[in-house]
């Protein structure tokens, strides 16, 4: 059996089983295995002629089908591709730039308005009619090995210098091969797309469809501002797959979409970035019954996910979602503030990773890489780093991890040590909530839940008397319409504390 190096030979494959089937599809497009090869291939002739092996390709633009083919063309030139989010202010833009110390960037079709200003001579545009360099492309491949960049994504959020986290092909290879088994995911799924492509979920898009020969459908971004327009669009397009974050599932299940139609072809759902509500969960599976529901955890840092739960058939009714265990060929272990391991049941620890799936570090940022990526103090024995996620998780009675929060959610208040995601699970299990995010005010000094539901604030302070001591109850609770997401699907808790000025 061959031992697969570079993920151009996931594409290669299927092409060569599936050449005339859609690999990728977009609302305007879409495209054969055979044609993405053969245009890959152009434009990665030609940018080798531009750009050495292992340099950053900075792709400027929305996702697409054209995206798709950029990417693939920085890997036939053996750099690797750095997506820039065109909805990001352009101060961030060059901050990101600057990191990367000014690479070229390729800027798709449509998009120069988002461009800041840039040497003109490192701006490339698209052309699909380059011609192959058979010469080139076979050169650049006997380089290349599989610890090589594959693509590096910068870190979401407004404020402070953006991180870049850079992953190998090796890294990728190895995720996506286990992933795409656990999974049982096969050619003839067709995945619906979510994710923006600068945001680490849309990896498992791209990749398990090019690995197993399936097909992607990019749902544009627009659809979900319209429940309705969405779950047509999956009808239509027949997707079976969803591999999204927490919160664009939430945007169907809150808005009561299943009301309108449920899309019967879905037979796998794969959710992650966030605490999944349990009463959406459930609204899902209550309409979908006959699917999988797969709670995923992980950061970027370690490709994608670490951890899985295989959520059983039926109304999920325990009070904790866990998440899991680890992927074949991950280790997950606790640790405590003072790097020793726990392993007692229902006591906290933060999860650390180690794994072939690690990623290569924060690109040009070598403090902030040294800080996260740490030789195991378990092992005094040989090199083994590990991946420090500051998150923080415990072992539940059955031995599963549970999730419980980020560390710098952790709070001190009346001298005690809080974990606002504890009071947002109580709270969010109550009828009539439908999503809640509670933050802490230094300046009041005071705990807030936002909450979207039906019930009003008196009613969850007395049934949260009865789950949570005094102290964790919030002091100030304000019901909302909606919560503004980030680029990555997350709720924006910064933009929440800022319209507050907690």
């Amino acid at each position: 059996m061959s031992h697969t190096i570079n993920v151009l030979e996931f594409l290669e494959e299927s092409a060569k089983k599936y050449p005339q089937k859609t690999a990728f599809a977009d609302d305007k497009t879409s495209i054969s295995y055979q044609d993405l090869v053969e245009k890959a291939k152009g434009f990665g002739s030609y940018l080798a002629t531009k750009i050495p092996q292992n340099s950053p390709v900075a792709i400027l633009g929305d996702k697409s089908v054209e995206a798709i083919i950029s990417f693939f063309g920085c890997v036939y030139a053996g750099c690797f591709y750095v997506p820039l989010n065109t909805r990001y202010p352009k101060e961030r833009i060059t901050q990101i730039l600057d990191t990367l110390d000014s690479p070229y960037i390729v800027v798709l079709t449509g998009f120069d308005r988002c461009l800041p200003e840039y040497d003109e001579s490192k701006v490339l545009h698209m052309d699909l009619e380059y011609k192959k360099d058979d010469i080139i492309l076979n050169r650049i491949r006997m380089n290349h090995i599989d610890v090589d960049p594959l693509y590096v994504l910068f870190t979401s959020g407004s404020t402070g210098t953006p991180k870049g986290i850079a992953v190998s092909h090796r890294s990728v290879i190895d995720f996506i091969e286990i992933f795409t088994e656990t999974f049982d995911i096969k050619p003839d799924e067709i995945i619906g797309n979510q994710a923006p492509f600068d945001f680490d979920v849309s990896t498992k898009d791209i990749y398990s469809t090019i690995k197993v020969g399936a097909t992607m459908e990019i749902i544009p971004k627009g659809k979900f501002s319209f429940p309705t327009f969405l779950v047509d669009y999956l009808i239509e397009r027949k997707v079976t797959t969803l591999i999204w974050a927490v919160s664009a599932l939430c945007i169907l299940s809150t808005l009561k979409a299943f009301d309108y139609k449920v899309p019967q072809d879905i037979k796998k759902v794969l959710f992650s970035g966030e605490v999944m509500p349990i009463n959406q969960l459930n609204i899902w599976k209550k309409n979908l019954p006959w699917a999988k529901f797969i709670n995923l955890y992980g950061p970027t840092e370690i490709t994608c996910n670490c951890s899985y739960y295989e959520i059983p058939d039926g109304l999920f009714e325990k009070d904790v979602l866990p998440i899991g265990v680890p992927f074949k060929n991950e280790r997950i272990i606790l640790l405590d503030e003072n790097l020793k391991e726990v392993t007692q049941k229902n006591v906290n620890g933060e999860i650390c990773v180690s794994g072939t799936a690690l990623a290569l570090g924060y690109y040009n940022k070598h403090v902030e890489t040294d800080a996260a990526f740490i030789q195991n103090p378990l092992n005094t024995r040989y090199l083994e780093p590990i991946y420090r996620t500051g998150d923080l998780g415990y072992y539940n009675n059955d031995g599963e991890l549970c999730f419980i929060g980020r560390r710098d959610f952790q709070i001190k208040y009346m001298g005690h040590r809080i974990e606002l995601s504890e009071i947002e699970a109580a709270i969010s299990k109550i009828e009539g909530v439908d999503k809640v995010v509670v933050l802490f005010s230094e300046k009041e000094e005071k705990i807030w839940a936002f909450y979207i539901g039906s019930i009003d604030a008196a009613q969850i302070v007395k049934t949260l008397k009865i789950s949570l001591p005094l102290y964790m109850v919030p002091g100030k609770f304000e019901k909302v319409d909606h919560f503004d997401l980030t680029e990555n699907g997350k709720t924006d808790r910064k933009k929440l504390k800022k319209e507050y000025d907690l």
